[in-house]
């Protein structure tokens, strides 16, 4: 099992399943506990980013490992959780920036729709994982900086 990509997974589950917490809270009209829970699945969402752009850099991504006849699929649905990954950080830090200004108005407007985009950002991540790591065997590794600068 790869190990670094474990806990990268695990650090978007949590934070999604804080995201939804929060939620939760701010149904409760707890504003407090919402803003810090809210801040708390920034972190994990932080820490993930932190972790996966260190392995891609020293270590390297993962090709796919499986059969040349899924391997097209693989590449579309990559691409759609990378886009909606990063989308959804974007509107994250724009969420997160009106509720700590207290534009609550904005913020409220934003919420549910950054939310539900970071809820699909962390199913199809984990998917991702499965795919690469449980699924089938990983395929080659190569760091981005080896092969930017052949070392």
């Amino acid at each position: 099992m790869a190990v670094l990509p474990t806990i990268s997974t695990s650090c978007i589950v949590i934070s999604a399943l804080l995201v939804a917490y929060g939620w939760y809270l701010i149904s409760r009209r707890r504003v407090e506990a919402h803003k810090k829970v809210m801040l708390t699945a920034a972190v994990f969402a932080l820490l993930f980013f932190t972790i996966y752009m260190s392995r891609t850099l020293f270590i390297g991504n993962t090709s796919f490992g499986g059969p040349e006849t899924v391997k097209v699929y693989y590449t579309v649905f990559l691409v759609f959780h990378i886009v909606l990954a990063t989308v959804g950080a974007v509107f994250g830090l724009v969420t997160i920036w009106t509720g700590l200004k207290d534009q609550r108005g904005r913020h409220r407007r934003l919420g549910p729709v950054t939310s539900i985009i970071w809820f699909g950002s962390a199913s199809t991540g984990v998917v991702v994982y499965w795919l690469l790591y449980v699924l089938y065997p990983g395929g080659q590794t190569t760091s981005l900086l080896k092969a930017i600068l052949g070392f």
